[in-house]
């Protein structure tokens, strides 16, 4: 058996593709270990320590990991994981036993149920059509948490209107990474760039429509994401190396490289390109 890898629009996950059918209709998410009783697959995947999510597609299977593991440590278990449970011929899910995966809270279940059918039925195919992906990962608190996947990061605000159209209770639409604790993030490097950001870069943005977040900060390097007008811009090379870097190195020196969580010139996400952690500097 083959298991191939494809990387995502983020570090911390990793498609896996073992060759054959995973799920024969739908999807499933799982976003830790208690929500996985109803798949064999899943829960011998974060018997794993390591592995902090487990989405099940078509034909994939979608891991993600703890931030502070490098993936040359967690790939060789997951390797292993999925090789027994298909050389078992186990099923990978029990479809008897009720979708706990669908509000990683437990709470709001029938509203969860909902805004996944809409996601799958009206908003994923306008992503997909743009070049991009999206899954439905939680609700919790008037929340909905999203795996957003290439161009469909440019299609939140969309999202987020159309979701509060339907049910007026969602107060907000975000990625469901952002929700991942990010220990670089509790830096007084990361306070100094975060204060950078909303201070002085993001008001010039916000006027071309545009918006900068912060991803995280790892060691020497920073991650940012380019959202709204910024993404997609053919100008957005230039403006990252240019103006942003150049900021952020000088209100924190120690700052090697400033990467964006999707490169775009060519589609590829610059942390699997050859370099630190399987990045490449701008």
């Amino acid at each position: 058996m083959f298991i191939q890898t494809e990387a995502t629009d983020h570090p911390e996950s990793l498609k896996f593709l073992p060759g054959r059918t995973v799920m024969a209709s739908g999807s499933a998410d799982f976003p830790n270990a208690q929500s996985a009783k109803r798949s064999p697959l899943a829960r011998r995947l974060f018997e794993i320590d390591s592995v902090a999510g487990v989405a099940l597609g078509p034909d994939s299977i979608r891991v993600t990991k703890a931030p502070e593991i490098d993936w040359h440590i967690v790939k060789p278990p997951v390797l292993a994981a999925i090789m027994d449970h298909f050389m078992g011929d186990e099923p990978v899910v029990l479809e008897d036993q009720t979708d706990d995966a669908a509000d990683p809270s437990g709470e709001d279940s029938e509203a969860a149920a909902e805004i996944r059918e809409l996601i799958e039925t009206r908003i994923r195919p306008t992503a997909q059509q743009a070049g991009g992906d999206v899954s439905f990962r939680g609700y919790e608190n008037g929340v909905v948490f999203l795996d957003f996947e290439g161009q469909a990061f440019s299609l939140k605000d969309g999202i987020e209107n159309m979701l509060r159209h339907y049910y007026p209770e969602v107060e907000a639409v975000r990625d469901y990474r952002d929700a991942m604790p990010k220990p670089g993030l509790n830096t007084p490097e990361a306070t100094a760039i975060q204060t950078l950001l909303d201070d002085h870069i993001n008001p010039s943005v916000a006027a071309h429509g545009g918006h900068i977040a912060l991803v995280d900060v790892q060691e020497d390097t920073v991650y940012i994401r380019l959202e709204g007008g910024c993404q997609g811009c053919g100008m957005a090379d230039v403006t990252l190396k240019q103006g942003i870097e150049t900021e952020i190195k000088r209100v924190v020196p120690k700052i090697a490289s400033v990467l964006d969580v999707a490169d775009h010139a060519g589609g590829t996400n610059p942390y699997y390109q050859p370099g630190k952690d399987g990045a490449s500097p701008l």
